[in-house]
């Protein structure tokens, strides 16, 4: 089998607009930090698709920040390639990302469709050709910055989709999250699973200080306290605390960067995300179980959650997967928009992969080409 073109196309939704993000200052801190607001823009909702064919008519399709320009490098050296040689090609792409002036994970979805077509060619489901670890991948709720009543309603609506644990995002500083954090706590009592990100928002006394209250209200880790170019304080955060530390999520597309925040004992956890490559994942995964850590996985990762549930039911050191809605049917109406009809539900807490073969993503194809744009 050979790959014959990589096509990218670009679909618009006639109904759904964009959503735009407006910088602003957050209040009340020690230093000027910043958030951002979110709205509906004037422009039409858009995603990209990239599509991996080749000669025995076996494709793989994955939704992807991929601009012409990727394609462009990608047709000019793995058309005529064995879709098989997937690590050969992963190699080549990852060392000569140097000298084709790109971003490092910019080539992640390639590598995603690959996986499918090697799915598809075997028929078997990417967790089989990867080997799987559980029969099915929990989820914890994140939310965004709320007063404690909104935390503590959130937990509860996740508790009627079977989710037993809660994510804070919080832009408040140190000494008035703690207190909520003590709240929620006492509320949700010593056996429902918290976690915290504080989205940069911290010095590094707030986060040791933060951090040795978490670690006497058991959470389970602390996320992004501090910019994550500040390696020397993050090594200080993590030799001060026993709370295991996540950062890398603003790094996790360069896989090599990423290792070595762990190497050099900058964080505890690596952030890892499907957008930059299944091969990327695993790398990283096998790579952080040889420390005795855990990876991560930020988002729905590709194909709006099919990827995540296949690889968190492959990776024995990881936790959960991150969800952002309060409906338990929120990614597969993302997906529904575009033509995938079977994203993954929330059903008792966790997501379950589908069993057909590649990513087992079943579309309705008419919907799909309808919507598009443009190709190249």
């Amino acid at each position: 089998m050979k790959i014959t073109n990589v096509k990218l196309y670009v679909l618009e939704h006639p109904e759904r607009k964009q959503r735009g993000h407006r910088l602003i200052q957050v209040p009340n801190l020690h230093r000027i930090q910043y958030t951002h607001t979110g709205g509906e823009s004037e422009r039409p909702l858009r995603q990209n698709f990239i599509e991996v064919e080749t000669d025995e008519g076996i494709t793989g399709r994955c939704n992807t920040s991929m601009n012409p320009r990727h394609v462009e490098i990608l047709r000019e050296h793995v058309i005529g390639e064995s879709p098989f040689a997937r690590e050969r090609l992963f190699q080549m792409m990852y060392k000569g990302t140097r000298w084709v002036y790109q971003e490092p994970g910019w080539f992640g979805e390639f590598d995603n469709c690959l996986w499918e077509i090697a799915g598809k060619a075997a028929n078997l489901p990417v967790y089989a050709l990867v080997g799987r670890v559980r029969e099915r991948f929990p989820v914890y709720l994140t939310g965004g910055d709320m007063p404690v009543e909104r935390y503590l309603e959130h937990i509860e609506r996740g508790k009627a989709m079977g989710i037993h644990a809660y994510k804070f995002h919080s832009y408040k500083g140190g000494k008035a999250d703690i207190p909520i954090y003590r709240e929620v706590r006492q509320t949700v009592g010593p056996d429902y699973t918290l976690i915290t990100d504080p989205v940069c928002s911290y010095s590094l006394r707030e986060a040791i200080e933060v951090g040795h209250v978490l670690e006497e209200l058991d959470f389970l880790w602390l996320e992004e306290p501090i910019h994550e170019q500040k390696m020397n304080l993050y090594q200080e955060l993590c030799r001060e605390l026993t709370i295991p530390v996540l950062a890398t999520e603003r790094l996790m597309h360069d896989m090599d960067l990423t290792a070595q925040w762990l190497i050099q004992g900058a964080t505890d956890r690596l952030r890892v995300r499907a957008t930059f490559g299944t091969t990327q994942v695993l790398k990283l995964a096998h790579f952080a179980e040889l420390h005795g850590a855990n990876v991560e996985m930020n988002g729905q990762g590709g194909l709006f959650g099919l990827l995540h549930a296949h690889l968190g039911c492959c990776v024995d050191n990881t936790d959960y997967y991150e969800y952002f809605s309060l409906d338990p049917d929120f990614n597969r109406a993302q997906g529904q928009l575009w033509g995938l009809t079977n994203a993954p539900l929330i059903e008792d807490g966790h997501i379950v992969p589908p069993d057909g073969p590649g990513w087992g993503a079943e579309w309705d194809e008419d919907l799909f080409r309808s919507l598009i744009v443009e190709s190249y």
